[in-house]
């Protein structure tokens, strides 16, 4: 899964962005490094803060956390079927 930054030029047009502003990360409780860790894009020029771009993060957490619990649960399983086996 893949989230992209919206910016807007100077004539008010979105565009597709370099990567989200810290003011971004901070308002949706992401730091840099673990923005980095998994794999959404920092611009560190970047002051603006846009709310779209929260709203995406927000989204792209949520689902990241959700697809984690499955694969914790998915390996509980595994795991009680395989001691289970023995």
């Amino acid at each position: 899964m893949k989230v992209e930054a919206i910016v807007y030029k100077k004539n008010g047009k979105p565009r597709k962005g370099k990567g989200f502003s810290r003011k971004e990360l901070e308002e949706a409780r992401i730091t840099i490094k673990e923005a980095l860790k998994l794999g959404i894009p920092v611009d560190r020029r970047r002051s603006s803060a846009y709310k779209e771009n929260i709203e995406a993060l927000k989204q792209f957490i949520n689902s990241v956390k959700t697809s984690s619990e499955k694969g914790e649960k998915a390996k509980k399983l595994k795991t009680r079927t395989k001691t289970k086996k023995a």
